[in-house]
């Protein structure tokens, strides 16, 4: 059963939250997150990738960069731009893009749960990312971004939900992105103890996004845990900042393809392989194809738009890893035809979100990369039920949209 705590969560003054909340430290490289910085001294881009604030040479690894954002975080909360909470909350976060309204429990999470599997994962971890995200809260002595989970909804918790959001919010502010966000604070015991309640019932919660915020959140609980000889189980290390949502509500957007080079193959020997396994459609006069159903592909390849459908038999329908269309293209296109034997490693690969929309895949193989695939959607089914089997998909399965701002919520470990 799912144990959650409330904490005295670090969080902007109301005044300042629109210009501290920032993207997550990963959807933006360094060069990006300096200019977007650049004109604002309040993002929490200064916390999340302090490098920003360091000669544009620095290793994004060195000891420097970590004890940079200590710095920040620290003087933040010193001026004020951060204050902290001064007893134990949950908060609500909702986002709303477009159509799109998700409200998740701004709780923290524990590392025994991670242990223990009641938290699944449906991903590996890279040893260089997982390291530097444990060294990046362990010297800020905080949780920085949240891990994004999912459980199963219920209805219990979602009418309670219901009647909370309508108190006024703590914040409620639009991104430069468009995208709303909107927070209320929970701080009365009684409903505090009755969401710890109802999620106590919750069998499994499920990493959505954030895999190596959850290692990293994790491995320094660990590491102080063996290292102090009081240890309870209840210090603020033993937990990790998370936001909770119902997996009803949640978004996932396609998360395409672009392959550099034809693997030494004409046009016209490539186009021939791919019929082998795949009905291929030619789309002579549409500006794109995508993807309405599973087992499906569009494939932009020399100026045209095609319909790829994955033929009956080349894939095993009840194996949950096998039968996703990320496997489906790389066991029966990528690897065989491309050569692409790593997706993780390759680099004539590259990986694009579907927020980008699919005139970044045009146009970037008008500009002179070989191939794109436009792929369906992975469902957040699909996603539980490889997690419940205790597999793991393929890199690049899913991509969650809109995404959760840093610096909203901050969860200190002591």
């Amino acid at each position: 059963m799912a144990k959650i705590k409330a904490f005295m969560g670090v969080r902007p003054a109301a005044d300042k939250v629109k210009a501290v909340a920032s993207p997550p430290y990963d959807v933006l490289n360094s060069a990006e997150a300096r200019i977007m910085a650049k004109e604002n001294p309040y993002s929490f881009l200064h916390i999340g990738k302090p490098e920003i604030d360091l000669p544009p040479e620095i290793n994004q690894y060195d000891e420097a960069v970590y004890q940079k954002g200590r710095e920040n975080l620290y003087k933040f909360i010193q001026n004020r731009v951060l204050i902290q909470d001064d007893k134990p909350c949950y908060y609500l976060y909702r986002l709303i893009m477009g159509k799109v309204d998700e409200i998740g429990l701004v709780a923290a999470a524990s590392i025994e749960d991670y242990e223990n599997d009641i938290i699944k994962k449906h991903e590996h971890t890279r040893a260089d990312k997982e390291a530097d995200r444990t060294k990046h809260a362990d010297i800020l002595n905080a949780n920085s971004g949240p891990v994004f989970l999912t459980y199963r909804a219920r209805q219990d918790m979602n009418d309670l939900v219901t009647e909370l959001v309508k108190n006024d919010p703590l914040y409620d502010f639009v991104a430069d992105d468009g995208i709303r966000h909107i927070v209320w604070k929970i701080d009365q015991e009684k409903i505090i103890t009755q969401i710890t309640a109802i999620f106590r019932k919750i069998d499994f919660l499920y990493v959505a996004d954030g895999h190596h915020r959850s290692a990293a959140g994790t491995k320094v609980g660990q590491n102080r845990r063996a290292a102090n000889p009081h240890h309870t189980g209840e210090e603020e290390y033993n937990y990790f900042l998370s936001v909770i949502f119902p997996h009803d509500q949640l978004y996932i957007m396609d998360y395409n393809r672009i392959v550099q080079d034809l693997n030494g193959l004409s046009n016209e020997e490539f186009l021939a392989k791919v019929e082998e396994n795949f009905v291929v459609e030619k789309f002579c006069c549409a500006d794109s194809f995508k993807p309405e159903e599973l087992h499906t592909f569009g494939m932009y390849f020399s100026g045209n738009w095609y319909k790829l459908t994955a033929k009956s038999g080349t894939f095993p329908v009840n194996d949950p890893v096998k039968s996703l269309d990320v496997s489906i293209l790389q066991e029966n296109l990528l690897h065989p035809i491309l050569g692409i034997g790593d997706p993780r490693k390759d680099e004539r690969i590259d990986f694009v979100g579907g927020i980008r929309g699919l005139k970044e895949l045009s146009k970037r193989v008008d500009a002179g990369e070989a191939v794109a695939f436009a792929m369906f959607p992975t469902s957040i089914e699909q996603l539980m039920a490889i997690a419940d089997a205790g597999k793991i998909m393929p890199p690049k399965s899913t991509w969650f949209e809109p995404k959760l701002r840093s610096g909203v919520i901050v969860h200190l470990l002591d």
